[in-house]
């Protein structure tokens, strides 16, 4: 990988690190726009000001767009981002049963 590519990945990581970020693109991926009071149900547990900054930044970044009285949904980009990120569903099930089958359960045996 070059490094060029290399920093792109870092970057997005980057933001996908942040507090909610993936718990967002998680909610929208369905397609449908979410309003702000619906997306902060849907996510759980954020403060408003944590969704209003985590929305500004995924703007930001051309991952999710307002569309009006519609809401909140992803954009192209976004919505290929969540199909990409879907793929880890079922790694992560597997991954699952087998810390459960080795006794470690999370990362670090903890």
């Amino acid at each position: 990988m070059s490094a060029k590519d290399n920093a792109a990945v870092i970057q997005l990581l980057d933001l996908l690190e942040s507090r909610y970020a993936m718990r967002i693109i998680w909610a929208l991926s369905d397609g449908h726009p979410q309003t702000f009071r619906l997306l902060q149900d849907s996510v759980g547990g954020v403060t408003p000001n944590t969704l209003n900054t985590r929305i500004k930044e995924l703007r930001a970044a051309h991952l999710v767009d307002h569309h009006g009285g519609s809401g909140y949904r992803l954009t192209t980009q976004g919505a290929d981002l969540a199909r990409r990120l879907a793929e880890i569903q079922p790694f992560a099930g597997k991954w699952s049963q087998q810390q459960a089958r080795s006794g470690t359960g999370r990362l670090g045996g903890t």
